[in-house]
């Protein structure tokens, strides 16, 4: 039998024991963080996230929550509505960066025209308003803003009828309403049949701008369903 001297024994554990820490230590964390991590003000744009709210309406009908989804599934025709405005890095974003802030309810209330849900609109300033930096006067403000800076497509508008639509389809509606945006900086996200939002890159001045991460992440569906406007 070939005999090892236990001083190489002792040696070469402790070269592969060196070398598994070296390893483990080299790796790169599964979700690194930005250096910023949520520092309230300090990112490097926004997603506009404007959701299909007939999609979400017939979501939460089939869940058995439509009766909870309020003012946004009843009567009033919405198409398009805001989700929100998400402060983000190039890679990853800030979330809840001030836990004890709270929203006064008067600004809720001023915001159900855009954002037709008030936990939707409590939720948004807990985990990304409060990353803007901003007041929460100011950043709903900003979020009607950015809003209004954002055309949607006619044919979007008042949809009676179910539409197919590829995602890709969405994505140049969008583009040609709205000058100066681009492929690459809008997203369509959807869920297994259906589209679920539009997402648009927007830098903290509000001009559109390309945002490689979120467009990466978009539908790869080939084509998806836009149920019709509710009421309309």
């Amino acid at each position: 039998m070939f005999h090892v001297p236990g001083g190489w024994i002792a040696r070469i554990l402790i070269s592969f024991g060196c070398l598994a820490l070296l390893v483990i230590s080299g790796a790169p964390p599964a979700s690194a963080q930005d250096r910023r991590q949520n520092t309230p003000g300090e990112f490097d744009f926004y997603v506009l996230s404007l959701s299909w709210s007939p999609s979400f309406c017939e979501e939460a009908s089939e869940r058995g929550n439509g009766g909870r989804a309020g003012a946004q599934c009843g009567g009033r025709p919405f198409s398009f509505v805001v989700h929100g405005l998400w402060p983000q890095y190039e890679h990853g974003f800030p979330e809840y960066c001030d836990r004890d802030s709270w929203l006064d309810r008067n600004i809720m209330t001023s915001m159900l025209d855009e954002m037709p849900a008030p936990g939707l609109i409590f939720n948004e300033w807990k985990k990304h308003g409060t990353c803007s930096g901003l007041g929460a006067r100011a950043y709903f403000e900003t979020i009607r803003k950015a809003r209004a800076a954002v055309k949607i497509p006619p044919e979007y508008l008042q949809l009676s009828d179910p539409k197919t639509v590829a995602p890709s389809e969405v994505e140049d509606a969008f583009i040609k309403v709205n000058p100066g945006l681009s492929n690459a900086a809008i997203s369509v996200t959807c869920n297994r049949t259906r589209l679920s939002e539009v997402r648009i890159c927007m830098s903290k001045d509000l001009q559109f701008r390309a945002c490689e991460e979120i467009d990466r992440r978009g539908c790869r569906r080939d084509q998806v369903t836009m149920p019709p406007v509710r009421g309309g």
